[in-house]
């Protein structure tokens, strides 16, 4: 008898452990803790963690971009007051602004319940969770998955397509996916898929594989460029940002050290202007002290 309740608490404490392991339905997060949020995994349960400290860029910090500026807002502000509202893909140049682009726009509609969700490449398996769990919100949701490519046969890729554009169920009004990439299809392209190509009269078509790359790209409603900034707009850049920092005007002095920093660096983009303008900031005023 004693060796039977033996088993039947050994058994008992393995079945709590297995249930512990076990996937388990996403818990409701404290929507009042922040405008942001991460999508996290821990023990196989997905969950949203608030972000404390979020980058607090506003609209007019961003120089050198008001077409993708303009395009980006006017979409954002359709979604916010529930009139219909394209998902984005933001693609082009590093640096030149497409995250912090997305943040600002965050920052400027909070107030009118803009929220976003920050989704790692590796949990795109879970967006339907994710939809599922704020579709009851009043909230407008941003879904935000940031430098974002694929290799061949991700399972976050197919994911992704069905919740753009490829499942039975609709999409919810109060969610939207933005996108940023360096990668016009979010996929590496080989010299041999032109081999795929066929010849169809005087037209050129494309093959299979990479009219799949195409498909997924195509699913974001409203495409963003970006594009390498002049050395003019670089230098702008940099003359808005030191105004930031109150370091002063941008001297000749100033404008040499500006293009050398970026010859360095083989840039001339906005995250390069603004490291500029931070270093130039902090070593004037240690000599200040």
């Amino acid at each position: 008898m004693a060796d039977y309740t033996k088993l039947i608490i050994q058994a008992e404490g393995l079945m709590r452990r297995l249930e512990q392991m076990l996937p388990q339905e996403a818990a409701a997060p404290d929507w009042g803790a922040s405008v942001a949020f991460r999508w996290r995994r821990r023990n196989g349960r997905g969950y949203l963690h608030p972000v404390v400290h979020i980058h607090k860029i506003g609209l007019d910090d961003l120089q050198g971009i008001a077409p993708q500026k303009g395009l980006v807002e006017t979409n954002t502000r359709q979604f916010v007051q529930g009139i219909p509202a394209n998902n984005v893909l933001l693609t082009g140049a590093r640096g030149t602004g497409k995250s912090s682009l997305v943040k600002a726009v965050l920052n400027t509609y909070a107030a009118k319940n803009l929220r976003l969700i920050e989704v790692e490449k590796q949990d795109l398996i879970d967006l339907p969770d994710i939809v599922d769990l704020v579709a009851d919100r009043p909230e407008r949701f941003v879904l935000f998955c940031d430098d974002l490519s694929f290799e061949a046969d991700e399972p976050g890729y197919k994911a992704l397509k069905v919740v753009l554009d490829g499942s039975i169920a609709a999409a919810t009004e109060n969610v939207l996916i933005y996108a940023t990439s360096n990668r016009r299809h979010l996929m590496p392209e080989y010299m041999g898929e032109n081999l795929e190509a066929k010849r169809v009269g005087d037209e050129i078509h494309p093959g299979e594989t990479v009219e799949e790359k195409i498909s997924l790209s195509e699913r974001f409603g409203l495409w963003v460029s970006f594009y390498p900034f002049s050395q003019e707009d670089y230098l702008k850049i940099v003359a808005h940002w030191l105004t930031y920092f109150k370091a002063g005007a941008i001297t000749e002095a100033v404008r040499q050290e500006a293009l050398q920093w970026a010859l360095g660096r083989g840039s001339r983009s906005g995250r390069v202007a603004w490291q500029f303008a931070r270093d130039w900031a902090g070593r004037r005023k240690l000599r200040g002290r």
